[in-house]
């Protein structure tokens, strides 16, 4: 069976660990690269052979490194060498092979860079050893998993949000709109995300689903995609035996991402193509921390802006969960792996436990940028306790825990309100994402394939208005860590009606309700919810409650 890119993730993680200090072109190529080939599950010898003897066309002949035929030359020279000088030696090989036996691929290296070039399509990628797990999907030909060649390349940027944009306006002008389209739009998204990431294997059966499966003119296009969500939300043991084998390979996500009936929308041969452009994107480059914030884009700017929806840099959000308590957990952390007592490795695991006890809850978090960057923070602390933990365990002789039940931090400890239906699903979504992301992170550290699919346990985003909610019943105060977030800012004269009378209400100043910015709502309203509570606050706001005619009515 062939192997995951996360289980080829982690072998190449400890080839580029083992393989670190080599440099010896002749006495290392071969051992090199039977390890190489390993990494994906194959054998060297079944497909390539070392040494190929090749006459060249000046008459002279010469040997290849490592030599598939058709599929892939490799030129390796020894640390330090002028790798352009080792291109130009390979291409005087493949001039001088047949054209039935050149390869697509040339591959040159130093033992400590890799070029692989793709002569097909005329594209390169260089990168270190030590890189080589975030490269691997590079060699897919290897698995015979060959690379789309007209997915985008490019890192993640705004682009990803414009062709979303587009099949959402397309969906909207046909009559397909509110719960439904945006639904239907975050499920789609998940697919994309899962394509290109590992969570669907093998890549791109999302893309060749709706590429192969469906008709060029769209008419099928939208009952299948029902069909595909209501496979993803059926555990394999409930599938019906006669289930479509394309329909089979996809794994059983939970969750509630994809639980529930949507309308089924109408699609043309015009909207097909969008969802191929979103399809053929390359998402594995979008990050769960930005994901948010280009999603706002897709939402209607008018909307948005009444809404008071707006984005707060990865900059600015760590200026608030780092003081607020990841200054503190970092500090405790280096207090307890500086002991050296007997009770070094105890009180580890009780950090460790604490790490998943604690809850942070965003009353108002958009599209979930400050939980999707505190989760992100959390789990990163969480594997340098766990292997400061292994480490200790091997000290002492006892057995080494298995990573696949060694992180307790998970998405179940976040939670939010969000008054629009669109961002609190994208926040959901985005977790689960960062939550993917970070399990292929502590693969990679441990060298152990984890993942959380079928997903277990999810977010408490909860779809409302936060100053008409009781926080307490979405999370009591005594069960909350933390409280952080950008809520709304909206000065006194630019506030609805709807929106004076909530800080009216809220703040009972009287009939005038004062001068205070709609944010200040939110600190009242948090002040009452922890009282009595250990718990902190962190909120970006404006500076004028802090400073002229706001700060004595606050």
């Amino acid at each position: 069976m062939p192997l995951s890119w996360n289980e080829v993730r982690v072998r190449a993680a400890d080839l580029a660990e083992e393989w670190r200090d080599a440099s010896y072109e002749k006495g290392e190529t071969q051992s090199f690269y039977n390890a190489f080939f390993r990494v994906f599950g194959v054998q060297r010898r079944s497909v390539a052979r070392y040494e190929a003897h090749v006459a060249k066309l000046d008459n002279r002949s010469g040997f290849i490194d490592l030599f598939w035929p058709g599929v892939l030359l490799v030129e390796q020279k020894s640390a330090g060498r002028d790798l352009k000088r080792a291109y130009q030696q390979a291409g005087e090989y493949f001039d001088a092979l047949s054209e039935r036996v050149r390869p697509r691929y040339i591959l040159v290296s130093d033992f400590r860079t890799f070029e692989l070039h793709d002569l097909s399509e005329r594209r390169q990628v260089a990168f270190s050893l030590a890189d080589l797990p975030a490269h691997v999907e590079a060699f897919g030909f290897i698995l015979g998993r060959e690379r789309r060649t007209f997915r985008d390349q490019d890192p993640a940027n705004i682009e990803a949000a414009e062709l979303v944009g587009r099949l959402h306006d397309a969906l909207s002008e046909a009559g397909y709109r509110g719960h439904d389209l945006e639904r239907f739009l975050v499920r789609v998204v998940f697919c994309l995300f899962a394509d290109d990431t590992g969570v669907f294997e093998p890549r791109d059966i999302f893309l060749e689903f709706v590429e192969t499966r469906t008709g060029e003119d769209g008419a099928d296009l939208g009952a299948l995609l029902m069909q595909l969500f209501q496979v993803l939300n059926t555990p394999d043991e409930e599938r019906l035996a006669t289930l479509d084998e394309d329909l089979a390979r996809f794994p059983y996500v939970n969750g509630d991402l994809f639980d529930g009936p949507l309308r089924i929308p109408a699609f043309d041969s015009g909207m097909r193509e969008k969802l191929l452009d979103v399809c053929r994107f390359d998402w594995s480059n979008i990050s769960p921390a930005i994901f948010g914030s280009l999603f706002q884009s897709v939402m209607d700017r008018k909307q948005r802006r009444a809404q008071g929806a707006h984005y707060t840099t990865e900059k600015n959000i760590l200026k608030v969960i780092e003081p607020l308590f990841m200054d503190d957990l970092r500090a405790e952390f280096g207090r307890l792996n500086s002991r050296r007592d007997s009770r070094r490795l105890a009180e580890l695991r009780r950090f460790q436990g604490k790490l998943g006890r604690l809850t942070f809850f965003d009353p108002a978090c958009g599209c979930g940028n400050f939980l999707i960057i505190a989760y992100r923070e959390l789990r990163l602390l969480e594997i340098e306790v766990i292997r400061e933990i292994r480490h200790a365990t091997a000290a002492t002789r006892q057995v080494v825990l298995d990573t696949s039940w060694q992180s307790v931090v998970d998405v179940d400890q976040f939670y939010g309100i969000e008054i629009g239906e669109f961002p609190a699903r994208i926040a959901e979504t985005a977790l689960w994402m960062m939550d993917h992301i970070m399990n292929n992170r502590l693969s990679l550290e441990f060298g152990q394939s984890y993942a959380r699919i079928p997903l277990a346990t999810s977010p408490h985003i909860e779809h409302g208005d936060a100053l008409e909610t009781d926080w307490s019943e979405l999370l009591p105060p005594r069960d909350c860590s933390f409280v952080l977030g950008n809520p709304p800012f909206v000065g006194s004269k630019y506030q609805t009606a709807g929106q004076r009378a909530q800080v009216r209400a809220i703040a009972a100043l009287g009939k005038s309700g004062g001068t205070l910015d709609y944010v200040a709502a939110w600190f009242i309203k948090g002040g009452e919810y922890l009282k009595g509570s250990t718990a902190r606050i962190g909120f970006v706001a404006t500076n004028s409650i802090t400073q002229g005619e706001q700060v004595a009515q606050l």
